[in-house]
């Protein structure tokens, strides 16, 4: 198996309320017609999707607990610490929550928290050693 992530999916409670988050409020673009799963490709190679909590549970045969915490979060890694603050900034005024706000941090960066729509939790932050080429692509340099 390939060292790799192709795809993670987010289950929500709100379908039509996720996408104007991610595709208003942060100005991503749908890769898809569908209007049952909405797939966003990344610029790293990387898709994000969203679809409703309960088709998402049915698929992978799992039962909903309705837990808050799934144990997982996503991180978006900036080229800058400016950065940080612009991107929590702006999720925050598309509708989301900022659950920590940035600080430095012991390992030399920079990072906080914000929360979508559902409450999925969204780590943004700067690693000064760490590369993002123009591409996107996050290097562990």
């Amino acid at each position: 198996m390939e060292q790799r992530v192709s795809l993670i999916t987010l289950g929500v409670s709100d379908l039509a309320r996720a996408r104007r988050f991610y595709e208003h409020g942060l100005g991503w673009t749908k890769g898809n017609p569908q209007d049952e799963v909405a797939f966003y490709q990344l610029t790293n190679g990387l898709v994000l999707a969203v679809w409703t909590r309960d088709d998402l549970a049915a698929d992978a045969r799992v039962a909903d607990t309705g837990a808050t915490f799934s144990g997982i979060t996503i991180a978006f890694n900036t080229r800058s610490r400016n950065e940080v603050d612009e991107v929590l900034a702006a999720a925050e005024a598309a509708g989301g929550t900022v659950t920590k706000p940035a600080e430095e941090q012991v390992w030399g960066g920079y990072s906080g928290y914000f929360a979508d729509p559902d409450g999925h939790p969204w780590e943004v932050a700067f690693n000064p050693g760490w590369s993002i080429d123009e591409a996107g692509h996050v290097a562990l340099s």
